[in-house]
């Protein structure tokens, strides 16, 4: 029994009819002897189920919201309620497959069972399916989502279970995942789940949390919430001057240092540049609707950009998001004079915290150089302001998204953030999310199929723009999952073409330098 922090209870207190709080991936695969069908993923899911926490414990609510609601695991589990299938009308090319997966990832999760879906998706071209599955943000971060798809995967071909047969163990998942599962297989039925001996610790989580117990807790957190909120909102006054739209504020880092005196941090932070959010034609009210599209282009290629420009990996993406904006915007006439404001999530999760269900996370917010003409010269601009937010991070890590998270007690909370985040969108804090999530360089599989690309999506609120950008690097390509919804943003493809493009213009301008710098290059092999 576990109950969710203040920032996984805003994951749920966010959603409305307009919003679904749940992070996704979209794999595809190569099928091979076409052992990637429902019943051998529902028996691979059942007999790893315990190796993953969150896809196994459901909600479980405080009478009429009056607290933060706690995990309990679901005794009444059934695949029947998560896994589900579709065959795509022919000829299943990229843009009926992104179609289908957007109106999927459209619908919010049921809250009466845990809170996941997976969806295999037949009928692609060339004989490929795919595997979509959407797990809710209360649950997991990028690193633990990460670290919950590892538990499914295998290292070769031929460690499959099922019912027809068996193969060695080479599972995605570390050592002591591997003693956990050992003599699972096989052994748990189609609709419920039997995997791991329970203790008494187990049975509390099961049965959840009593009645007087939620009462009980939820009447001295009441009482307290003044306190607490009070510590919060001075906690988060010391990082006034990295909040956006606050930053903004007249006398923001006065204010940021005289918290920081009072709680006695004597860090020094680096200044920030200013954040303020320009007004774009992604920025504004959503609808429930959405639209995505996937793509991949080289890590070579990323890695080659970075080394050459002494930058890192993560420097490089944010140029190509930066390109790519400013390339769509400049299509629409919609370009601000001013740089777009980035949310860049950071995973904070330690060794300690690894099997912990929720979040672990933070942000770094940055702008972004759309300002700047000239290709080198704003990616100069990106390395800069990245390294500013990167030092500023490192310096002190910003916790004032779960401080601000903490400021209201849960039953206002609960109530008020859906119309907050609606106001929100009047005068956007930030322009978009974008994040970088690093995989595996090396092939996985999954039940016997290969994974041959895998794509993350995301959330989009009103308060952070109707266009999120994520990307996954795996197997040496880095893997584009771009969601928005169509009244904010009408081509999502096109977008998706302008960072291609974006990548193509950093790639020649790499080999002009090289030339100039007589280092040379091998054009026939290249």
């Amino acid at each position: 029994m576990r109950q969710l922090t203040a920032l996984d209870a805003q994951f749920l207190n966010v959603e409305s009819a307009t919003t679904a709080a749940h992070v996704a991936g979209l794999a595809i695969l190569d099928p091979a002897d076409g052992s990637v069908n429902r019943e051998t993923l529902a028996a691979l899911l059942l007999e790893r189920l315990h190796l993953s926490p969150a896809l196994s414990l459901r909600l479980v609510r405080v009478p009429f919201d009056l607290d933060r609601p706690y995990w309990a695991t679901d005794p009444g589990f059934d695949i029947g309620n998560h896994l589900f299938e579709v065959t795509l009308p022919r000829p299943g090319d990229d843009r009926q497959l992104a179609d289908e997966v957007a109106r999927i990832h459209a619908r919010r999760l049921d809250r009466s069972h845990p809170l996941w879906e997976m969806h295999l998706i037949h009928g692609l071209a060339d004989g490929l399916i795919a595997v979509y599955t959407k797990v809710h943000h209360a649950a997991i971060d990028g690193v633990s989502g990460a670290e919950t798809l590892a538990t499914l995967l295998d290292l070769t071909p031929d460690t499959c279970h099922t019912s027809a047969g068996r193969g060695r163990r080479g599972t995605a998942a570390t050592k002591a995942t591997k003693a956990a599962k050992a003599g699972k297989a096989g052994k748990a039925p189609v609709t419920a789940v039997e995997t791991t001996s329970r203790g008494p610790e187990d049975d509390q989580e099961a049965v959840g949390p009593g009645l007087v117990e939620m009462l009980a807790g939820a009447a001295v957190r009441t009482a307290t919430h003044p306190v607490r909120a009070l510590r919060a909102a001075v906690r988060a006054a010391g990082d006034l001057d990295a909040i956006p739209l606050a930053a903004t504020l007249p006398g923001a880092k006065a204010i940021a240092q005289a918290a920081r005196f009072v709680t006695g941090d004597r860090h020094h932070r680096p200044e920030l540049p200013r954040l303020s959010a320009p007004r774009t034609p992604f920025n504004g009210p959503i609808s429930a609707r959405r639209h995505l599209s996937f793509g991949s282009v080289s890590l070579k290629d990323v890695k080659s950009i970075a080394r050459v420009h002494g930058m890192s990996v993560n420097d490089i993406v944010m140029a190509l998001c930066t390109s790519a904006l400013r390339s769509w915007l400049m299509e629409r006439d919609a370009l601000p004079e001013q740089p777009l404001i980035a949310a860049v999530p950071v995973a904070v999760r330690t060794a300690n915290a690894k099997d912990l269900v929720g979040n672990q996370i933070s942000a770094m917010v940055a702008p972004m150089p759309t300002d700047i003409a000239d290709p080198q010269a704003r990616l100069r601009k990106v390395g800069s302001t990245m390294n500013a937010a990167k030092r500023r991070f490192v310096t002190a890590p910003a916790g004032w998204l779960l401080e601000l998270c903490s400021l209201l007690p849960a039953p206002v909370t609960s109530v008020a953030s859906p119309a907050l985040f609606r106001l929100a969108s009047a005068v956007p804090p930030i322009n978009l999310i974008i994040s970088n999530v690093p995989g595996p360089q090396f092939p996985l599989y999954l039940c016997g199929g290969r994974i041959l690309s895998y794509y993350p999506l995301s959330v989009l609120t009103d308060m952070t723009g109707g266009v999120n950008i994520t990307c996954f690097s795996y197997d040496g390509m880095l893997d584009f999952g771009i969601v928005a919804c169509p009244d904010r943003m009408d081509d999502v493809w096109g977008m998706l073409g302008h960072l291609r493009t974006a990548l193509d213009e950093l790639l020649d301008e790499r080999v002009g330098d090289e030339f100039r710098d007589g280092v040379g290059i091998d054009l026939v092999a290249r």
